[in-house]
């Protein structure tokens, strides 16, 4: 598929990026001057702002392009990645988001080092910048690439990779997140709109009818929960695999929960959470259904991660055209900054400040730049490697199996179980590192599958368990943690009582617990009406 923009389409997305770089400009002297500016934003954003930049920090290349391929080829239950995830965004705001906030943090690995010891911290700082360069950023930059390919056919993936990889630095190095979240706030609107758009105009081409029909038939493509053979979601892995999976991306990925820290208070970060719960509901509308009605608008794609491309290009008319090419590109840019963001503070706070003592926050945020830089240029440099995956959304998840299950093995232990100490969760996390390197190994250099050709999602619980098993034993063989050190990092009933007092007098539509059941029952109505 190639395309040609008219001028009207091109001058929208030109007018668009200088728009953009200049909106991000315009903030990066009021955001540079300090590392809490710098890389938290001065702590003092509110929840409308933080909702619409996780909404668009968190679609992604794998929302955007592979789970519409997803959908494309095998129907909705590609989207239960998105509705189980929302469940975990509760329990997240209820559980851990006060942890976080009220302990100063930085980054979700120097909680680690607060709950355990620097071990732990060292390792998780270590991977996420790993998998944040070479399985986020580069993903974001290769479907950036991916999409606009199919208008500029005379440019690389590599050579377009590098112009967005320039139109995200200008931005987002100078200014840092005070800059980035500002931004994403703008794109997430004009995502949200112009999927919204889409979507209608999808529906007006024969798909209402078609999804009509397709539900009617009890087709499968319109079904959440499939069997346990099934090759896109089977049902046991939506309750085993997905929590574990959406929990890291939600509870403990830097890029998120960055965001998630900048909040003014404790209520403002959980409402941005909620508030980014229900806009990732509109996802099965906005991005799913029209995936699927491009099965029948589309037949017979050569590559079902370009579904989403090809609906823009076809149905959008002229200048509204131009306008969701950009809102696309602002989804994925958005990742990007994100990313670039999360790892300057990674690398910023967890290392070069422990390795350089007394470092100024000037110095500590002009290495946040250089690193983004970097990380940047090892992106562009990956993008090929992408590229040789069947889909990005394959890529993702291949990754991530591996990543994931130590490290919220960890997490939920660590913040629940007070007896859990530093030595367990250290050797919980290299265990699962161990077991998820040997499985690799065996794979791409011996073809053999060590958990045999099971779906992935079921492979992530015994990742898992093996990590949970670790940590406990380790943790029960050795002497507990001293209390008085951990005891403002672990959950007891005396906080939800704290917090029921605070909220008495509060009225229902300002209780952030009154929105978590409505937006839980929201999601089991969906469940249900698409069973």
């Amino acid at each position: 598929m190639e395309y040609n923009l008219g001028l009207v389409d091109n001058i929208i997305l030109i007018v668009y990026f200088i728009f953009i770089v200049w909106f991000g400009i315009k903030y990066s002297k009021k955001g540079s001057d300090s590392t809490d500016n710098y890389f938290l934003a001065g702590r003092k954003m509110t929840w409308p702002i933080i909702g619409f930049s996780l909404f668009a920090a968190s679609i992604s290349s794998t929302t955007l392009i592979g789970k519409s391929g997803d959908a494309y080829s095998t129907g909705i239950a590609v989207f239960n990645y998105d509705l189980i995830s929302v469940l975990v965004m509760v329990f997240f705001a209820m559980f851990f988001l006060p942890f976080y906030i009220k302990s100063g943090i930085f980054t979700i690995p120097e909680f680690l080092e607060k709950r355990f010891d620097k071990r732990s911290r060292y390792y998780f700082s270590f991977i996420t910048l790993l998998g944040s360069t070479f399985l986020d950023a580069a993903g974001a930059l290769y479907a950036a690439s991916l999409l606009m390919k199919l208008v500029f056919p005379s440019l690389s993936i590599v050579e377009l990779s590098v112009i967005f990889a320039i139109i995200v630095a200008a931005y987002t190095i100078p200014g840092g997140l005070s800059a980035a979240i500002r931004v994403d706030l703008i794109q997430g609107v004009l995502l949200l709109f112009g999927t919204l758009i889409l979507t209608f105009l999808a529906m007006n081409n024969g798909g209402l009818d078609y999804l009509k029909s397709l539900l009617l038939e009890g087709d499968t493509m319109m079904k959440l929960i499939r069997p346990l053979d099934d090759s896109s979601v089977p049902w046991l892995g939506m309750i085993v695999g997905i929590p574990i999976l959406g929990f890291y991306f939600w509870g403990n990925n830097q890029m998120l929960v960055q965001r998630v820290l900048t909040a003014k208070s404790v209520d403002h970060g959980r409402k941005g959470i909620l508030m980014v719960g229900f806009l990732t509901v509109l996802i099965l509308f906005i991005i799913i259904f029209p995936a699927v009605i491009g099965k029948h608008l589309f037949p017979g794609l050569p590559k079902n991660d370009m579904v989403y491309p090809k609906l823009v290009i076809e149905l959008m008319p002229i200048g509204l055209l131009g306008l969701m090419l950009a809102a696309m590109i602002a989804a994925l840019t958005s990742t990007l900054s994100a990313l670039l963001n999360s790892v300057a503070t990674l690398f910023t706070m967890d290392f070069y400040t422990k390795f350089k003592k007394d470092t100024s926050q000037k110095e500590q945020v002009y290495v946040g730049k250089v690193v983004s830089m970097i990380v940047l240029v090892l992106a562009v440099a990956w993008v090929p490697f992408v590229s040789k995956f069947d889909s990005l959304l394959k890529y993702y998840q291949e990754m991530l199996t591996y990543i994931a299950p130590p490290v919220v093995a960890v997490f939920m232990l660590g913040v629940f179980w007070k007896r859990i100490n530093k030595h367990g969760a250290f050797w919980g996390l290299i265990g699962g590192a161990i077991a998820a390197f040997l499985t690799v190994l065996l794979k791409y250099t011996f073809d053999y599958e060590l958990l045999g050709e099971i779906h992935f999602l079921l492979k992530v619980p015994v990742y898992f368990i093996i990590s949970c098993v670790i940590i406990i034993t380790v943790s029960l063989l050795s002497p507990p943690d001293d209390e008085d050190d951990i005891k403002d990092y672990v959950w007891s009933k005396k906080i939800y009582h704290e917090e029921t007092q605070e909220l008495v007098g509060v009225p229902f539509y300002k209780n952030f617990r009154f929105w978590s059941l409505v937006l839980i029952a929201f999601c089991f109505v969906v469940m249900y009406l698409y069973q």
